[in-house]
């Protein structure tokens, strides 16, 4: 059980759309059976979406590393963003914990909040898969330069 009260299980997403596991050393992808052929997403690119989103919000200063790295936040670059996402499939759909770098002065909970709400939009939007939580760890706070 995770904070939310959501219970993690290995059941993949390809579960949810065909009713069987698929079995594979690859990171499991999004899979939907469609007319024409299959589509699959994979969890680095459900990361990226959400690390796009996650920069976009007002009060996010960067994506941060998962982990400190002596004690320090590692601020991303802008085409590493999906280092600081993680994401994992839950009963019912996707759970994503997001690492970020908060701008000085902003209200981290307010942040946080808009942020939860940015990226499960986004998140929805571009893969139609429910997201079930999004947890945020803020890993810094950065004053940023004038």
């Amino acid at each position: 059980m995770t904070s939310a009260g959501v219970r993690r299980s290995h059941l993949s997403v390809t579960e949810l759309y065909h009713g069987h596991s698929m079995a594979s050393k690859t990171p499991t992808a999004l899979g939907r059976a469609q007319r024409w052929g299959r589509i699959e997403v994979f969890p680095s690119a459900v990361a990226a979406i959400a690390g796009h989103a996650a920069t976009s919000c007002y009060g996010v200063s960067g994506m941060a590393a998962r982990g400190l790295r002596d004690g320090v936040a590692e601020l991303l670059r802008r085409e590493s963003v999906d280092r600081g996402v993680e994401v994992v499939e839950v009963e019912g759909g996707l759970a994503i914990d997001i690492y970020v770098i908060v701008r000085y002065g902003m209200r981290i909970s307010e942040v946080a909040h808009n942020l939860q709400e940015t990226v499960k939009f986004e998140v929805e939007r571009a893969v139609n898969v429910p997201v079930v939580e999004v947890n945020v760890n803020v890993q810094g706070v950065k004053e940023e330069r004038r």
